[in-house]
């Protein structure tokens, strides 16, 4: 009986992963909207992590190590959203930068329009992962500190 049990569902979770089907999982918007809905997303995140910055410092909270590393964790996706914002506003918004495929693993970055200095500073910022990850591993630091703080009791319901 026990192998029934684990057949079918491991043949359903195989027939489901051997045929695929789109999953639709964007929903794609007509312009400007689609773009504008995400800016404004990343202009409320932005608030979000100061306002968080602000009640953390504002209630002394940072002088523990955990809400320590959660501020610098704020910090760092305030800057991350701020960069991925002026992305888009160069290349979907402005269209001041022009990204051409020539090859499978080159792209050319030029400024189509505004100074040559746009393309460079463009692909900087298109680096965002410079800033996320950081911001991803100071969120982490601080929870796991923080975790470490609860008494043993809670710690171990959580940590579960």
């Amino acid at each position: 009986m026990t192998g029934k049990r684990f057949f079918m569902p491991a043949a359903a979770a195989f027939g489901l992963l051997a045929a695929p089907v789109p999953a639709l999982a964007t929903q794609a918007h007509a312009a400007p909207e689609g773009i504008v809905a995400h800016q404004i997303a990343h202009v409320v995140f932005v608030a979000s992590m100061a306002i968080l910055i602000y009640w953390l410092r504002k209630r002394r909270l940072v002088k523990q190590a955990g809400w320590k590393y959660i501020q610098y964790a704020a910090l760092f996706f305030i800057l991350w959203n701020l960069d991925a914002f002026f992305a888009h506003l160069l290349d979907e918004q402005l269209a001041w930068i022009r990204v051409e495929k020539i090859g499978f693993w080159q792209q050319r970055i030029t400024a189509a329009q505004g100074p040559d200095i746009l393309a460079p500073v463009y692909y900087l910022i298109k680096m965002d992962h410079l800033l996320c990850v950081p911001a991803i591993l100071f969120l982490y630091l601080g929870l796991h500190r923080l975790l470490k703080t609860l008494p043993p009791e809670n710690a171990e319901r959580l940590s579960k």
